[in-house]
């Protein structure tokens, strides 16, 4: 539990995180995680050097020095802010968890792809996709395009919101941060290229730590939401039988247990710098078609509205307890 706040305080903190990004969205200037962004790629450019083992050490420090100084820094001015009210504490949490969410972000950036498939245009559809993924969109049929979206979206609702509230609840502000760094650099530095295989190896594997148990709990989630007895079994076979097949061990749970609860194909073959990869399928139905992305927003959507209305939950029971 957080220093200082009682359960119910934490519950309606994270209520009020995601009330603000939903509100105001992203900082369209001076965004912190943009700031952050542009250190680690300096701090790549600046240690990313040698071979084999030294690249390696050299990534492991890039990462504590991009990660420890902002953590213990939003720390300090937790506490700072305690010594004067707990008001302005609790404020400052809340301010944190904002500033790491990216809910209405996932919005903003997925459905106009959905609006732009509906209206078969497909080039403006690519360029959209373009903009959240990696992979190559410039020749992407329109169920190419779905898939990258609709698994960005069951992704990036584990990291940009399920992940973020778990770290949140652990550590406060300070914890959502951390969390959202660590994840900012695997994103950055966790690529299987020649660069930064050896550099990005340990945000690679820091991120699946801190990942691991959120990830299934966001997959969890995505079961018990499937509309139907037949639809959760479904996800909860899909999850089970297809994740074990996926390279990431935290986002094929979340996308094998979402797609197998929409009840569409998602995975397959996709192209990344330059090169093909023949990913396993993941869900089960027809192929997703550009009404998915919609399903797909809706699905975090309601996984969001379960989290904080078990949070809220938790807290009467806990505060309940402790009376």
């Amino acid at each position: 539990m957080i220093a200082g706040l009682s359960f119910a305080a934490i519950a309606l903190l994270m209520v009020a995180g995601v009330l603000l990004d939903l509100l105001l969205g992203e900082a369209r200037r001076w965004h912190p995680l943009v700031g952050f962004g542009n250190l680690a790629m300096a701090l790549e450019r600046r240690l990313n050097r040698g071979t084999g083992r030294a690249r390696f050490r050299r990534g492991i420090l890039a990462w504590l020095l991009a990660v420890l100084p902002v953590t213990v820094m939003a720390a300090l001015l937790v506490w700072t802010a305690a010594t004067v009210s707990v008001w302005l504490a609790a404020a400052m949490h809340a301010a944190m968890l904002y500033v790491c969410l990216g809910l209405r972000s996932l919005r903003e950036h997925n459905l106009p792809i959905a609006q732009a498939l509906a209206a078969s245009d497909l080039p403006q559809a690519r360029y959209l996709t373009s903009r959240i993924v990696s992979r190559d969109t410039s020749s992407a049929s329109e169920i190419e395009l779905t898939r990258a979206s609709a698994e960005s979206l069951l992704e990036n609702g584990n990291d940009a919101v399920f992940a973020t509230l778990f770290w949140f609840i652990v550590a406060g502000g300070p914890g959502a941060v951390m969390f959202r760094m660590a994840n900012t650099l695997d994103a950055m530095w966790g690529y299987r290229t020649e660069r930064l295989l050896r550099f990005g190896c340990a945000a690679a594997r820091l991120d699946d730590a801190f990942n691991y148990l959120p990830a299934r709990l966001t997959a969890l989630s995505y079961v018990l939401l499937a509309p139907g007895l037949a639809a959760k079994r479904r996800a909860w076979r899909c999850w089970r039988a297809q994740a074990p097949l996926w390279d990431s061990p935290n986002a094929g749970p979340v996308m094998a247990s979402g797609a197998g609860s929409l009840g569409v194909q998602l995975g397959g073959p996709a192209v990344y710098h330059g090169q093909r990869e023949e990913r396993p399928v993941l869900g089960a139905g027809m192929p997703a078609t550009g009404v998915d992305i919609g399903r797909a927003w809706q699905l975090v959507t309601r996984t969001t509205v379960l989290w904080l209305g078990a949070g809220l939950a938790l807290a009467a029971v806990l505060e309940g307890l402790h009376a």
